[in-house]
């Protein structure tokens, strides 16, 4: 599990930023070069927002589907993405997953952005 974001608030973000952890399962080498390219965005995206909601991103793929799953899970409920299936309650929080086909990394990364930076459901 990689942590790539917490901002202190000595540091310029706010007390009590949020962290976003990735981590990744995957099966193959298919999509290693990939979801190392969306890690460093996913670092540089967090690095300059404090995020609210912490977060969770992993990656993985199933056996027989060469597509890449993602999860996100965030600690507190987030608002529903266009996309993106849940949320599902999980012991760590709230999932919700997508799953992405011949799609660039540039493009996967902007449907994962917004799913990390989904306002929690308490903010509206």
């Amino acid at each position: 599990m990689k942590i790539l974001s917490r901002r202190s608030f000595k540091n310029g973000g706010r007390e009590g930023a949020g962290v976003v952890t990735t981590k990744h399962t995957l099966r193959t080498s298919s999509w290693t070069a990939d979801v190392e390219t969306m890690e460093t965005a996913i670092g540089r995206l967090t690095a300059d927002r404090p995020i609210a909601n912490d977060c969770q991103v992993v990656f993985f793929e199933i056996a027989g589907d060469d597509q890449l799953h993602v999860n996100v899970t965030h600690q507190h409920p987030a608002l529903a993405v266009r996309g993106w299936a849940g949320p599902a309650r999980v012991p760590d929080g709230f999932v919700h997953n997508r799953r992405f086909g011949n799609t660039t990394p540039s493009q996967m990364m902007r449907h994962i952005r917004d799913m990390i930076l989904a306002p929690t459901t308490d903010a509206h």
